[in-house]
């Protein structure tokens, strides 16, 4: 009888000890979802603070390009308007000035 009730007894050791596992497995299996969960949402919120980073940048960049353009087309308005009148008040120097830097550039490839 011994035997028998060690048996049982062992039998019961064994039994509290699996359902123990099984228990502290899915504690660890809740705790490993929970962190999984965590660690994606905080990538989730990394990746739209990046992408909103990226588009204010590219935003940034844009603004500053067309006010660049805008006065690229300002100063060359303005130059153009300048030689015009140049032109337009002595057109004899304008020619004499022209040929001279025309026969400078032909003298300097010559070379």
């Amino acid at each position: 009888m011994t035997d028998k009730a060690g048996h049982d007894r062992l039998e019961e050791d064994v039994s509290t000890v699996k359902n123990d596992i099984s228990a502290l497995t899915d504690q660890i299996t809740d705790a490993l979802n929970s962190f999984a969960g965590t660690a994606t949402q905080q990538a989730h919120r990394g990746y739209k603070q990046a992408r909103a980073g990226a588009e204010q940048a590219m935003d940034d960049m844009s603004e500053r390009g067309s006010a660049m353009m805008d006065a690229a087309q300002g100063a060359a308005s303005s130059i153009e308007e300048t030689l015009e009148d140049a032109i337009a008040q002595r057109p004899l120097a304008v020619v004499g000035l022209a040929l001279g830097i025309g026969f400078l550039i032909g003298v300097t490839w010559r070379r």
